[in-house]
C-alpha cells in the first residue's frame, strides 16, 4: 500500500448504480477517457481503476457492466444479490476497493463534475484525506428542491450533527480513512454524515453540477424523504430531547391556563369555551400521537440493529485479479 500522500496515488472510483441502462454506455466513456488522461498526466498511476456497483437493478445494467469488465482492463464489476439502496451500495463499492490508496465515490448520471476528481487527487498530494466535493450553487434544482435540500442541512446543522452543506456522496477518501469509515458498523447508513466523524486532515473542492446526462433520477421525493428520516435517526436525538421541551412547555401552559380559569371562575363565578377545551385536547393529542411516532422511530432502528442484519449480499464480481476475496458487508 502507497501510504505516502506526495507520490502518484493508484485511485478507484467508485460508482453506484441502478436501472442505469440509459445512462451506463455515457458514463463509462466519459470516466474512461478521464482515468486516461489522469494516467497520462501522471496524476494516478497506471493501476487506477473504474469500479461499478451494480445496487440490484432490473434492467441490464449488470450486463453492460459485466461486459465492460470483460473489454476493459480499468474495470470492475462488482454485484448486489437485491436493492440495497444508494448508500449500501456505496459502502459496498468502497469496502471492495482493494488495492488502492484514493478512492473516489461519484453516482452514475454524471452530474457532478467529473474535472474535480483531478482536483480531488492534487488535494490527497498536498496531504488531505478526505476531500469533499461540494457543490458551488444548486442553480440546476427545481426551486423546491433547492429550497428543501437548504433546509434539511441547516436543521442538520442545528442539531449537531457534523455535515458539509451542499455535499453529497462526491467526494475522495485515502485508504486509511475508508479503513476508518468502514469500522461504522451500524445498519442504519448515512455516509454523508459519518465520514466527517472519522477525521483526518480534509479540505472542499467546490464545482458546478450538470444536468443529468440520460435516464431518470433515481432519487425521487420518497426517497429523499426516506434518506432525509434516515440521516436524522442515525446521526442525532435531538427529536427525542425536543419531545422533551415540548412536554415542559405544553406542561407550563397548562398550569398558566389552569390558573387563570380559577382566577377567571373566583372573579366572574362560571367557565365557559367547549371550543377551547376540543382545540386544546386536539392539539394534545396530535402531539402525543407525534411524539410516539418519533420516539417509535428510534426503537425501530435499535431493533433494526440488533439483529445485525448483512448490509448487503454480493452475488457476482467481474474484473478482479485472481485471489481478491469479497470484504464481508
Amino acid at each position: 500500500m502507497n501510504l505516502n500522500p506526495n507520490s502518484v496515488p493508484r485511485l478507484a472510483i467508485v460508482i453506484p448504480c441502478y436501472n442505469e441502462t440509459e445512462v451506463f454506455p455515457f458514463c463509462l466513456r466519459e470516466m474512461g477517457e478521464y482515468l486516461n488522461d489522469m494516467i497520462r498526466r501522471n496524476l494516478v498511476r497506471a493501476e487506477s481503476y473504474i469500479l461499478f456497483v451494480d445496487d440490484g437493478s432490473r434492467d441490464d445494467t449488470w450486463q453492460q457492466i459485466s461486459a465492460a469488465a470483460k473489454e476493459h482492463s480499468f474495470v470492475r464489476g462488482l454485484k448486489l444479490s437485491c436493492n440495497k439502496g444508494h448508500q449500501a451500495a456505496l459502502l459496498a463499492g468502497l469496502a471492495n476497493a482493494t488495492q488502492a490508496d484514493a478512492i473516489v465515490s461519484i453516482d452514475a448520471d454524471l452530474q457532478d463534475d467529473i474535472n474535480a476528481i483531478g482536483k480531488m487527487v492534487q488535494s490527497y498530494m498536498a496531504g488531505h484525506e478526505v476531500v469533499y466535493g461540494v457543490r458551488a450553487s444548486r442553480q440546476t434544482d427545481t426551486a423546491f428542491k433547492r429550497t428543501t435540500a437548504e433546509l434539511f442541512y441547516r436543521m442538520m446543522t442545528v442539531m449537531g450533527v457534523k455535515q458539509v452543506f451542499n455535499h453529497a456522496d462526491f467526494r475522495l477518501l485515502s485508504q486509511r480513512a475508508c479503513a476508518a469509515l468502514l469500522e461504522y458498523h451500524e445498519r442504519n447508513i448515512y455516509i454523508r454524515g459519518l465520514v466527517p466523524l472519522v477525521g483526518f486532515p480534509a479540505e472542499e473542492v467546490y464545482y458546478d453540477r450538470k444536468e443529468r446526462m440520460a435516464g431518470v433520477s433515481k432519487y425521487p421525493l420518497r426517497k429523499m424523504l426516506a434518506l432525509a428520516m434516515e440521516g436524522i435517526t442515525s446521526m442525532t436525538v435531538s427529536p427525542l430531547r425536543l419531545i422533551t421541551f415540548v412536554g415542559a412547555a405544553i406542561g407550563a401552559i397548562s398550569v398558566l391556563l389552569f390558573l387563570g380559569i380559577m382566577a377567571y371562575w373566583v372573579l366572574k363565578g362560571c367557565v365557559s369555551g367547549w371550543a377551547f377545551v376540543i382545540v386544546a385536547l386536539f392539539a394534545a393529542t396530535g402531539i402525543q400521537m407525534l411524539s410516539l411516532g418519533i420516539v417509535g422511530e428510534y426503537v425501530g432502528k435499535i431493533y433494526l440493529e440488533t439483529k445485525e442484519r448483512p448490509r448487503y449480499h454480493i452475488e457476482e464480481k467481474e474484473g478482479f485479479p485472481a485471489g481478491n476475496p469479497s470484504v464481508p458487508a
